[in-house]
């Protein structure tokens, strides 16, 4: 068990988060496309899970797949993803959840770049916190810097 990345209680949760970080890490909900904080977002660093901390995916997998929200072509580290088949609204796709916080993350889909493996990890901004590259090192995080 790691010990560096854990799951607040509820309670903890319902303070910490926005209503709409709570609602989609929670609750399984999507936030709206093209009206999130990150879709747009072009600064180098890494994203970790708003829940626990744990590093998902870096600035430099991530790229404009015109979908509203924020996409990379594969996490840091695949271990710190879960896929789960999800068929709600009438859809067949694959969810994926964070490891450790066991946060709704998004969905990956296979119609990602192919150079880059085909995938396309389609995320919720509001399952994600930004940590500056100059800021990796004192947030903990400075083994992601490569």
């Amino acid at each position: 068990m790691n010990n560096k990345y854990t799951k607040p209680s509820q309670e903890e949760l319902k303070k910490k988060l926005t209503p709409i970080q709570y609602r989609v890490t929670q609750q399984n909900a999507t936030e709206r496309p093209f009206q999130n904080e990150f879709n747009d977002h072009e600064e180098e660093g890494i994203y970790v899970d708003i829940v626990s901390g744990e590093p998902l995916f870096s600035s430099k997998d991530k790229y404009d797949a015109g979908c509203g929200w924020p996409s990379f072509t594969k996490p840091i580290e695949k271990q710190n993803i879960k896929e789960k088949f999800d068929t709600s609204h009438g859809m067949r796709r694959t969810e994926v959840r964070s490891k450790y916080g066991d946060s709704h993350l998004g969905h990956v889909f296979s119609d990602g770049p192919r150079d880059k493996g085909g995938l396309r990890y389609c995320i919720n901004s509001a399952a994600l916190r930004f940590i500056k590259k100059e800021d990796m090192e004192k947030e903990g995080y400075g083994e992601y810097l490569w």
